[in-house]
C-alpha cells in the first residue's frame, strides 16, 4: 500500500513538472539588431526547442534568422513557419539562413517539422 502512494505521488510531481516545462517556463525573447546592410538578424539554435524561443522584429525590414542545429535529433531537422509558408530544412551542426521582409504586424509561430517545438516571431 505504502509502494502505491509512493508512486502515485512521484507520477503527480512529474506530472507538475512536465506541464510546468511546456506551459509556464519562462521564455526567452530577443530582439532582432540591425546589421549595417539594413537587414535585422538574429541567431537562434536549435537544441530540443529553440532559443531565444521568441523573436521581436520591426515590420517592413529583412529579417535573417540564422538556425544552428545543435543535434541530430529528427524532431529538428525542419523549422516551418507556416503563416509565412516558409519551411525549410536545417542540416545538424550548421548554420541555415531563412530570409524574408515580414509585411503585417502580428505574431507567427514556428515549429519544427513534427510541431512539437515551438517558437514566436513578433512583428511591430
Amino acid at each position: 500500500m505504502q509502494t502505491q502512494i509512493l508512486i502515485t505521488i512521484i507520477g503527480v510531481l512529474l506530472i507538475i513538472l512536465v506541464n510546468w516545462y511546456f506551459f509556464f517556463s519562462k521564455r526567452k525573447v530577443t530582439q532582432a539588431t540591425v546589421e549595417a546592410e539594413g537587414i535585422q538578424e538574429v541567431k537562434v539554435i536549435v537544441k530540443g526547442g529553440y532559443s531565444p524561443d521568441v523573436i521581436v522584429v520591426k515590420r517592413g525590414i529583412p529579417v535573417r534568422i540564422n538556425f544552428y542545429r545543435d543535434e541530430t535529433a529528427e524532431c529538428s531537422d525542419t523549422v516551418v513557419f507556416g503563416d509565412l509558408k516558409i519551411r525549410k530544412p536545417l542540416p545538424a551542426f550548421k548554420t541555415t539562413p531563412i530570409q524574408f521582409t515580414p509585411e503585417k504586424p502580428g505574431e507567427y509561430t514556428f515549429t519544427c517539422g513534427m510541431g512539437m517545438m515551438r517558437g514566436k516571431l513578433i512583428v511591430e
